[in-house]
This record gives structure tokens, C-alpha cells and sequence, in this order.
């Protein structure tokens, strides 16, 4: 498995490994301290002795490529702006099976729910979890009834009146 960092990062850390090398540590040593595999470091030395400073380079690494290019990605982005409502969902809730199915519909590619949260991710969207609200719900009577009623029924420790 490939450790986190960029291949510039990786790169150096071979050339640390050999130098250190150079200087006559075991081979046990430097992987301490470059910390990784004694096997990784012997494999890193014999390249550079095969191939030289090229056996270095660390190559790209990109993973599974993405269902949806940078401008369908933009699309998308401009479709969940817009609203749920006006995508014919009945609230203004967007889940990652909803955004799923957007990205079948609209681009006929198929897209399981925990992709469409990656994109929303990369969005910058973040988890929201809707407060339940009464639609009945007068805001005037509940600020009306906290600064009359709710000091007159909250508890109070004992000895302690308020002035």
C-alpha cells in the first residue's frame, strides 16, 4: 500500500534513505528512520544500483477514474443550487439518494448514494440535519411565552429568588 504524501514527499524520503545508507547504517536503522520497511529500503537501494537516481521517482498514482468530468461536475453543482422543488422532489432536502438519482437522470450514468456524497463533499456541502418544526408554529407566541411564562415555571435552586 502506497504511505500518505505527495510523490515529491515520497521521493525524498527515498533519497534520505540512501544517503543515510551511504553513511553505513544497517539497513534496519534507516527504515527506522525514515519509517518504513527494512525490505523497502534494500528495494530502493538495488533500483538505484540497476537504474539509477530515476528508480527514485515515485510515478502518479490516480486511483479509479471519476464518473463525471470537472463541467458535469459544474452542472451538477448549478442543478442542486437551483433546489430540490424544482427538481420535482416535494421539499427542499437534498440527500445523497436524491443527488444519486439526479446524476442518473441527468447524465445517464449510474452513481450509488455514497458517490453522490463525494461529490457533494467536494461541494463543500456538509451533513445538515433538519430541525422538526411544527408548520403551525407562531414564533411571536413562543417569544412572548419565554420571557413571561418560562421564568414563572423554570426551576429555580432553592434559597435563590430573582430580583
Amino acid at each position: 500500500m502506497r504511505p500518505k504524501g505527495s510523490a515529491d514527499l515520497l521521493s525524498d524520503r527515498r533519497r534520505r534513505a540512501l544517503k543515510l545508507l551511504d553513511e553505513d547504517l544497517s539497513l534496519n536503522e534507516v527504515a527506522r528512520r525514515v519509517h518504513c520497511a527494512a525490505s523497502s529500503v534494500m528495494r530502493w537501494r538495488n533500483d538505484w544500483r540497476r537504474r539509477g537516481a530515476d528508480s527514485l521517482r515515485v510515478g502518479f498514482s490516480p486511483g479509479r477514474p471519476r464518473k463525471l468530468t470537472r463541467s458535469q461536475e459544474r452542472r451538477l453543482l448549478r442543478i442542486l443550487l437551483k433546489g430540490a422543488i424544482v427538481n420535482g422532489y416535494r421539499t427542499e432536502l437534498w440527500t445523497t439518494k436524491r443527488v444519486a438519482e439526479v446524476i442518473r437522470r441527468t447524465f445517464h450514468v449510474p452513481c450509488h448514494f455514497n458517490t453522490a456524497g463525494l461529490h457533494l463533499h467536494r461541494f463543500g456541502w456538509t451533513h445538515q440535519k433538519p430541525e422538526p418544526r411544527a408548520l403551525e408554529r407562531d414564533e411571536k407566541a413562543i417569544e412572548r411565552w419565554k420571557r413571561k411564562d418560562l421564568p414563572r415555571v423554570k426551576k429555580t435552586p432553592r434559597g435563590w429568588v430573582p430580583t
